[in-house]
């Protein structure tokens, strides 16, 4: 179908939700009216993962970085599958070191530069497996750095599980809480109990003044914007796009046990209202 015709038939859905719609060179941004808070959620993004392969107008493969969680990142179809209308995001041993030096691999994807949206409500139905170094990650990264290099602009983590615990962490952080270790005002993380290997739906909503995390619908932690401290408390006020990778090792998490892998990061669907 004709790109034009495609972003025109978009510009027409989320126009009927009465939020702001943005395209630019290819990136999608959707930004809710404040006003939005007090209405019901409609469902502006999604995927469902029911095709044969990865829809690459929304997601990206995350490629290697330098940070902790992107050691071991790659674009390597063994860590990729879709079936059953479930994307697999995998973790593996590497039994290939002379075309890739590293000794394991990971899959995650990303929205980045393809779609992020500034307040409403995010779900992903997903279930995760354990291992020891395992560390699957859904998370949020401001997409246009409107307060400059990281930290300064934010990162949200709807979810985050290390090894085998039987907890799973959903934490705020910024440069108010990395840099000037304002840890406590308010209180930037909690751990919440969660049986992994069934299905859970992890979840954010995001408004204005707040961010509410959720597991399986229920509240478990609310990040509130506070009043009277140092601006860089709440870079929450511009577009994110959406993380979810199946990571291994690091500095938190600990060495990885290469006979616990592979393991498994399996996503139902994502789902983002306003």
């Amino acid at each position: 179908m004709n790109k034009n015709i495609i972003w025109g038939i978009l510009l027409i859905v989320f126009a009927g939700c009465k939020g702001s719609f943005t395209n630019t060179s290819g990136r999608t941004i959707y930004v809710q009216k404040e006003n939005r808070a007090h209405k019901d959620w409609k469902l502006v993004w999604q995927d469902d993962f029911e095709s044969t392969a990865l829809d690459t107008t929304k997601w990206t493969r995350i490629p290697p970085n330098n940070a902790d969680w992107g050691n071991y990142m790659t674009s390597d179809p063994e860590c990729y599958a879709i079936r059953d209308g479930k994307l697999y995001l995998r973790g593996i041993n590497n039994y290939d070191t002379l075309r890739d030096p590293r000794p394991f691999l990971t899959g995650g994807i990303y929205t980045k530069g393809k779609f992020a949206f500034q307040f409403g409500k995010i779900e992903i139905r997903a279930k995760l497996e354990s291992a020891q170094g395992a560390w699957p990650a859904i998370w949020m990264l401001s997409e246009q750095e409107k307060y400059g290099a990281y930290p300064r602009n934010g990162e949200i983590d709807i979810l985050e599980h290390l090894n085998y615990d039987s907890i799973i962490y959903q934490t705020t952080h910024s440069y108010y809480t990395l840099e000037l270790k304002q840890k406590k005002n308010p209180s930037y993380y909690t751990t919440v109990k969660c049986d992994v290997e069934r299905f859970n739906t992890f979840g954010l909503e995001w408004y204005p003044d707040k961010l509410v995390y959720t597991l399986n619908g229920k509240e478990s932690y609310t990040y509130p914007k506070v009043k009277g401290v140092d601006a860089s408390q709440w870079p929450f006020d511009q577009p994110f796009y959406v993380l979810i990778d199946q990571q291994l090792g690091g500095s938190w998490v600990g060495e990885v046990d290469p006979k616990d892998l592979p393991v498994n990061m399996i996503i139902d669907w994502v789902k983002v209202y306003q």
